[in-house]
């Protein structure tokens, strides 16, 4: 497999002007951000599924002494999720996207660790049982 272009993955707050150089614009949360219009926000794409779960986002509450083990957990469960994963390489490969988040933290959030995976940075822990 190619690895994707870092160029090509931008990070941007959905509350942040979009820009043509945004590419293909995908929100990876999975709430809707606070008081943002649909039309303000200019997302192309919602791509819910690939969001940290419900616990796992509480259990993280934006908290930077819980970053590395939100960004391991967070990394197993997207690999979970492989159709949304190759989805994000796919538009990736075709030219830039630009993954927008709605946290005020723009360097412990999920977009971050989303990107981190997509360039091949973070793997997942096996998923297999030791006894495997």
């Amino acid at each position: 497999m190619t690895r994707l272009a870092a160029e090509n993955i931008k990070l941007k707050r959905v509350y942040e002007p979009p820009a043509k150089s945004d590419g293909t614009r995908i929100l990876v949360d999975r709430l809707w951000p606070r008081g943002l219009r649909k039309a303000d926000a200019a997302v192309d794409q919602w791509i819910k599924d690939i969001a940290p779960s419900t616990e796992l986002r509480k259990w993280f509450g934006h908290d930077p002494a819980r970053w590395q083990e939100f960004r391991q957990r967070y990394a197993d469960e997207i690999h979970e999720h492989p159709e949304q994963l190759d989805e994000l390489r796919a538009c990736a490969r075709s030219g830039r996207i630009t993954l927008v988040f709605g946290a005020h933290d723009e360097a412990h959030n999920n977009a971050v660790v989303l990107r981190d995976i997509l360039l091949g940075r973070i793997g997942a822990r096996s998923l297999r049982s030791p006894s495997s």
